[in-house]
């Protein structure tokens, strides 16, 4: 249970952070509702993982999950550059977090 939690708490690291760049510094409010919401939901899931799964771990994961995501957001819809590159590096982190799960 602990691991779902932490996967959907780093997917609402990823909702944050975009909502965070939507919010034009807190100047428009969905967006900065948005982002109030989902820090707190997902720090709450980070919190709760970290009962079982050790930080370190947990927060590495949290971080990989919602770092990727927010990189793949925004090539896809935010105007980032697109290069193989990037895509390989992205693939190479989300394996080692996968990685991180097996070795816990």
């Amino acid at each position: 249970m602990a691991w779902a939690v932490l996967v959907v708490s780093g997917l609402l690291e990823a909702v944050w952070a975009v909502a965070l760049g939507k919010s034009e510094g807190f100047t428009r409010w969905v967006p900065t509702a948005v982002f109030g919401v989902c820090v707190v939901l997902s720090m709450a899931g980070l919190a709760y993982a970290m009962r079982s799964i050790s930080t370190g771990t947990a927060y590495a994961v949290w971080v990989g999950i919602g770092a990727s995501l927010t990189v793949a957001y925004g090539m896809a819809f935010g105007g980032d550059a697109v290069s193989w590159p990037k895509i390989v590096l992205i693939t190479v982190l989300i394996g080692c977090v996968v990685g991180l799960k097996f070795v816990e």
